[in-house]
């Protein structure tokens, strides 16, 4: 408050802020909105995968007799993730992980070697890994979309409540200071020519009194 200037162009100044704040405001709102609608979405899908991660981990569980037995293959090195694919998105302004897949290290096997259920016991595992890492995905999603959530939310609260209000308070100060100096400068004036007349009256009379 102290740093305004109680002037004409500081009201200008104050005026043309206002506009600008009020103008901004409407699209911080609906940013907002949409990225409260992303990260509502981006739970619902963590959510799902979640889920999706429990029913298949319960599938895997039936693997684990299967695993005591000794095997060529290793299920850990089978499942072991070598490069989690990524493409990413602009959501609302910031640039968002979509998950694209996962790259597996290979394990070569024969056959002969191996039972012949293994196939399936790599390929249920490598899809209960593959969940864990778009759920990995997801929620480095959703972190992104909370994360500008708040930092919109903060501006939004900003506009509202402390600089749309305090320029509305300077402007009525600044207003209000104008308007005192005007109704004072009035009243300057009518001293000033209140005094005159009565000067150019007492000439008049004094004029008058020389003759007689």
């Amino acid at each position: 408050m102290s740093d305004i200037k109680l002037t004409k162009n500081g009201l200008r100044d104050q005026q043309q802020k206002l506009t600008q704040l009020n103008r901004y405001l409407p699209t911080l709102k609906l940013k907002k909105a949409m990225l409260q609608l992303e990260v509502n979405e981006a739970r619902q899908e963590i959510s799902a995968l979640e889920k999706k991660y429990e029913e298949q981990r319960m599938i895997a569980l039936e693997y684990c007799t299967l695993l005591t037995e000794k095997t060529v293959v290793d299920p850990v090195e089978v499942t072991k993730v070598l490069e989690v694919k990524k493409r990413y998105e602009n959501i609302a302004g910031i640039e968002v992980p979509y998950f694209d897949g996962a790259e597996f290290q290979e394990v070569e096997y024969t056959l002969f070697d191996t039972p012949i259920w293994i196939d399936g016991v790599i390929t249920g595992l490598r899809a209960l890994s593959e969940i864990a890492v778009e759920i990995s995905v997801a929620k480095e999603k959703k972190d992104a979309l909370e994360n500008e959530l708040r930092n919109v939310s903060i501006r939004v609260n900003l506009f509202e409540k402390i600089l749309i209000p305090r320029a509305k308070k300077n402007i009525k100060k600044i207003s209000v200071f104008l308007g005192d100096q005007q109704l004072a400068a009035v009243g300057q004036i009518k001293v000033a020519k209140s005094k005159i007349e009565a000067k150019k009256e007492e000439m008049l009379k004094e004029f008058i009194e020389g003759i007689a």
